[in-house]
């Protein structure tokens, strides 16, 4: 069976912990500190002046016989504000989204669009070919296809009539 590409969960060891023992977390700091980022992402939505505010663009990940792809939605963001890398078998996104000069005149009553820092990282399955892989961006989505290695694509078996 082939792995997946999953969104890496730096929260997975604690509750895997917490699950197992059904005790306290031992490692609470780190669980106060994503606890602090959640209500921080949910109260700062609003503050349309802060770009020090994180957020998390919308991600599609879908598989073919040959590849995965990721495609990230990053209206109104060029290419030179996005960095990918690949890092110890994890495909990491990054990125800046600037806000746009406000005119003196301007007063928002409500303001849904993000800016800020993003960053998302996701665990790679085994059999990709790393030296292949590629990005490339259109109308405001970035697009990454991660070949798999011949060895793991799938080999169909004809059928023979007896």
């Amino acid at each position: 069976m082939l792995e997946k590409l999953t969104k890496w969960n730096p929260l997975k060891s604690v509750k895997e912990k917490s699950d197992r023992t059904r005790a306290r977390s031992k490692e609470p700091g780190q669980l106060q500190e994503a606890l602090n980022h959640l209500f921080e992402s949910v109260f700062n939505k609003g503050d349309a002046d802060n770009e020090d505010v994180s957020w998390s663009p919308l991600i599609d990940i879908s598989e073919t016989a040959n590849a995965f792809m990721v495609s990230v939605e990053l209206p109104g963001m060029e290419r030179k504000d996005v960095d990918i890398q690949i890092q110890q078998k994890m495909l990491i996104i990054q990125g800046k989204k600037k806000r746009e000069k406000k005119s003196t005149h301007e007063e928002f009553s409500i303001v849904e669009r993000r800016f800020g820092r993003f960053y998302e990282a996701f665990a790679l399955p085994s059999g990709i070919e790393e030296e292949k892989i590629t990005a490339s961006f259109k109308r405001g989505v970035l697009i990454i296809t991660l070949p798999k290695t011949p060895g793991v694509q799938p080999k169909r078996i004809p059928i023979e009539i007896a």
